[in-house]
């Protein structure tokens, strides 16, 4: 089952999103609407290397170098919504904050960011010795 499956059942992918008054409480509307815009993205992304690969099979010259390469993004604009989802489900009021690298979501308590892997909290040279 796709993700859009799992996420939108019974809507089709290119639905609108949510009126601003069925947004349950307590989560942060701008991380709903990046979940909105992920979405559409990687339904576009995904319809897009689809249609590539028919094009070029239907040529008999498929490049998997140009397919790895789109199936990348593809993967890269997953594991965003993968996180913001996960953002989702386990904070009521949304993300803690963004990483200064990379500008990724993060939730409270994280330690490393999920996408560059830069530390987020500032380690103490005094308290790391002892």
């Amino acid at each position: 089952m796709s993700r859009i499956a799992r996420i939108l059942p019974g809507r089709a992918a290119t639905a609108a999103p949510p009126a601003p008054s069925a947004q349950p409480p307590g989560v942060d509307p701008e991380l709903l609407a990046k979940r909105e815009r992920l979405i559409e993205r990687f339904t576009v992304m995904q319809a897009d290397l689809g249609g590539l690969f028919y094009e070029m099979a239907i040529r008999d010259h498929v490049r998997m170098d140009v397919l790895t390469r789109r199936a990348a993004e593809l993967q890269r604009v997953d594991a965003e919504l993968g996180q913001v989802e996960r953002l989702l489900r386990s904070e009521t009021s949304g993300a803690a904050g963004s990483c200064p690298s990379c500008d990724a979501l993060h939730a409270r308590g994280a330690v490393f960011c999920w996408q560059c892997g830069r530390p987020l909290v500032a380690v103490d040279p005094i308290a790391a010795e002892s």
